[in-house]
């Protein structure tokens, strides 16, 4: 019984090394693009976009994130290097949800395959919500 599992492993194993090779490239570009813009934007640059206000903070985060959406895994390590230069934790939550449910980039595409208004009603909805629950994610953090 033990031999019939073989040949599915060995195919699993494959298919997870297949999309670790695909999947390398993305996160090398995400790190070369973050040296870069580290190299080129100022420190001062995060200060003067995030003004460490609890409610505007989050609107600002949630319209980079949607207007520069991309891959999840890439938030996370664009939202670290914000936490590092000292944006807020409720800036950076709103930064990523916003960056993985949001899409204006993406918006023609979907427009086209599910129609207009469903497109903007979901991408307005997802960037009201990606606001509230980065604060309610944080005031959360803050009682544990």
């Amino acid at each position: 019984m033990q031999n019939t599992y073989r040949p599915k492993i060995k195919d699993s194993f494959k298919k997870t090394l297949r999309a670790f090779g695909q999947f390398l490239p993305v996160v090398f570009g995400v790190l070369l693009l973050l040296a870069m813009i580290d190299a080129v934007v100022p420190k001062t640059f995060y200060a003067w976009v995030f003004s460490g206000n609890k409610l505007i903070d989050p609107l600002i985060g949630a319209m980079l994130g949607g207007i520069f959406a991309g891959s999840p895994v890439a938030s996370y390590v664009f939202g670290g290097e914000f936490l590092a230069q000292g944006v807020s934790l409720v800036a950076v939550a709103a930064f990523i949800l916003a960056w993985v449910t949001v899409g204006v980039v993406q918006l023609p595409a979907e427009s086209l395959m599910l129609g207009k208004k469903f497109a903007l009603a979901r991408n307005g909805i997802s960037f009201l919500m990606s606001i509230m629950i980065a604060i309610l994610t944080v005031v959360t953090l803050s009682f544990l």
